[in-house]
């Protein structure tokens, strides 16, 4: 059976970030290795607080047609990211600058997609092979649908979506799984927020996760408590149908849920599951 090609425009703006000294800039930054970014290969990456707390998230990608990065982040948070870099630039020969609302981003997955015509630039998504490609264009990509349909795949792949599942200077990178999703760099050096992130890590302070849950009814609105007996335990995020994210005490996982009621299961995709326990990293 041949397998399809699935499109969805999302919700994104794109962000251009030239000068000579753009790499430099944004890897004192950012959690992950600006150096890694080539054509045909972005990295995915989180901007933190001095604290270590969660900012925003988005993709870096190489300019196909200048000395450039993009940025493909939630529309919601490219005026956070834009203000941010700006802060930040001082005297560093770095420009940011929003491209033309008719830029956009599509994901896509099952077939590869065709490449889209220049200036436009198509990449694998570097979290999971599963997630598909990402496609920065200056105008709608023929047959796309809408967000909904990318929705549903990220959540039946277990994908935490940062503006959905993330608290703004309040979460920690690795209770999204950044360093399972390949958001993270251990050996580049120093970035704003590394020490708490890297204490996370190798002090096993993970004591949240996010995670795929399962519904047995309806799914409960977005906020509502889970217990675990009488006691909670974390909270609903937004879902699709019988799936959504969640954030659960690590300590809950393998627990009976309940939701508003409503009992839930946790369903940890294989990219999450691994020999060595979640909370340690």
């Amino acid at each position: 059976m041949r397998r399809m090609t699935y499109l969805a425009r999302l919700d994104r703006s794109v962000l251009r970030l030239e000068g000579a000294d753009r790499v430099a800039f944004l890897q004192g930054l950012i959690s992950n290795d600006v150096t890694e970014v080539a054509p045909g290969r972005a990295v995915y990456a989180a901007l933190l607080t001095p604290q270590g707390k969660y900012l925003a998230d988005f993709f870096v990608i190489a300019a196909p047609d200048a000395p450039a990065l993009l940025l493909d982040c939630a529309t919601s948070q490219a005026p956070l990211v834009a203000a941010r870099l700006n802060r930040y630039r001082l005297r560093a020969d770095a420009r940011i600058t929003p491209m033309p609302p008719e830029w956009g981003v599509t994901a896509a997955w099952g077939e590869a997609p065709p490449q889209p015509p220049a200036p436009g630039v198509r990449v694998p998504d570097p979290r999971l092979a599963a997630a598909g490609w990402r496609l920065v264009t200056p105008e709608p990509v023929p047959g796309a649908l809408g967000p909904d349909a990318y929705d549903t795949h990220r959540l039946a792949l277990g994908l935490p979506e940062g503006t959905r599942d993330l608290e703004p200077e309040r979460s920690v990178l690795l209770e999204a799984w950044f360093d399972r999703l390949n958001g993270v760099s251990w050996t580049k050096g120093c970035f704003m927020g590394q020490e708490l992130t890297a204490r996370t890590r190798y002090r096993g302070l993970v004591k949240r996760l996010v995670v795929k849950v399962v519904a047995e009814a309806a799914l409960p609105p977005p906020g509502t408590p889970i217990l675990r007996a009488d006691e909670a335990v974390g909270t609903l995020h937004a879902g699709r149908g019988a799936v959504a994210m969640a954030t659960l005490r690590s300590d809950a996982l393998d627990d009976p849920l309940v939701a508003a009621g409503v009992r839930l299961r946790v369903d940890l995709p294989p990219w999450a599951r691994a020999a060595e326990d979640p909370t340690t990293g």
